[in-house]
């Protein structure tokens, strides 16, 4: 949840003007209690406990060993297109990691939006 603290304290982040949200497999009590714990108040923290928003945008072939997603980021334009996808926890990516420094996620989210 230390990313999504990040991101959105994040200057250069917000001058991007893009819509922010987190979507885990957490239950929503799960989720209360690590907003909370993070002092998230202004980020929606969506449950996906039916694994349908994953399996919808197709995150599931990049699960780790628990099944659930890895640290993926998706970009949507105006219509909820996928304009750009990423997963930094896959296991073919070989930067794998569970957080993403901000400034590597605005560039790359930049390079989108243009």
């Amino acid at each position: 949840m230390q990313q999504i603290v990040d991101l959105h304290e994040d200057p250069a982040f917000q001058a991007l003007d893009v819509g922010f949200l987190s979507i885990a497999f957490d239950s929503a009590e799960e989720q209360a209690a690590g907003a909370i714990e993070y002092g998230i108040t202004e980020v929606p923290l969506l449950t996906d406990t039916d694994h349908s928003v994953s399996e919808a945008y197709d995150v599931l072939k990049w699960a780790v060993a628990s099944g659930e997603p890895g640290h993926t980021f998706i970009l949507l334009d105006a219509e909820g297109r996928i304009a750009w996808i990423r997963d930094y926890g896959a296991p073919d990516n070989p930067e794998r990691t569970m957080y993403v420094p901000i400034p590597d996620l605005v560039t790359q989210i930049q390079e989108h939006l243009n």
